[in-house]
């Protein structure tokens, strides 16, 4: 395959309907489980929704802190997904205290009152947390997106580098104009000549989207002036 080509699916419609059916059922089911719970836990009928909806949210939210390509700190990736898995722990620990409770194999009791009590203020702080996280950048550079590893070259004491390639520390815009024009250089030469697209560039530089406009538009000021200095024959 040549270098650079992109790689296309044909999507599988069996697939895809299994999974909205599996994701709604999942959805609908683990709703109806934590509702019942904030209904036992004295919850007024009115807010009792709520409960699903705030641990679900924090499940989505954390999810694509933790998968974003645009997530820039290591640190908010490794907490984004401990409370991804946290929030799918929550959701299946609340449905099973809810049946156990319907099935009369369990009192509610005051410590479920509170325990249940104690979920939007803790997914509040978290959500918060998460939020903060999101805005940083590791001092080193970049993190890398664990959904993407690429092998870099190995170094002279056998270990691998890994991690994006020609990715640096960038501290300054002309160190990223600089990375952005060679990037494009790059991709135009494995695309017919046509210059780099927005999302890309920010995959590559692991920067955010208005900074990649922002360079993208920096680049076609500078072939526009290009043009006029050298016009096509």
């Amino acid at each position: 395959m040549p270098n650079g080509e992109a790689v296309t699916h044909q999507k599988d419609w069996w697939v895809t309907a299994g999974l909205a059916v599996s994701a709604a059922s999942a959805a609908v089911s683990s709703f109806a489980g934590l509702h019942g719970l904030a209904l036992v836990a004295g919850w007024p009928p009115r807010m009792a929704p709520l409960l699903p909806i705030t641990i679900d949210s924090l499940a989505a939210v954390a999810t694509r802190i933790w998968l974003a390509p645009g997530t820039c700190s290591a640190r908010a990736r490794r907490f984004a997904r401990a409370n991804s898995v946290g929030a799918l722990g929550l959701s299946l620990m609340g449905n099973a205290i809810f049946h156990l409770i319907a099935t009369g194999l369990l009192v509610a009791n005051w410590m479920v009152v509170v325990a249940v009590g104690a979920v939007p203020a803790l997914v509040l702080g978290l959500v918060s947390h998460l939020a903060v996280l999101r805005a940083e950048v590791d001092p080193a550079g970049p993190a890398p997106n664990p959904s993407r590893p690429e092998a870099g070259p190995s170094t002279d004491s056998g270990r691998v580098e890994t991690g994006p390639k020609n990715i640096q520390p960038y501290r300054t815009d002309e160190q990223l104009t600089e990375a952005a024009r060679a990037a494009n250089g790059q991709y135009r030469l494995s695309h017919g000549g046509r210059p780099i697209p927005r999302d890309e560039l920010r995959r590559t530089l692991r920067v955010g989207g208005g900074k990649a406009t922002e360079l993208l538009r920096r680049l076609k000021a500078e072939d526009a002036k290009a043009a006029e200095v050298n016009p096509p024959a």
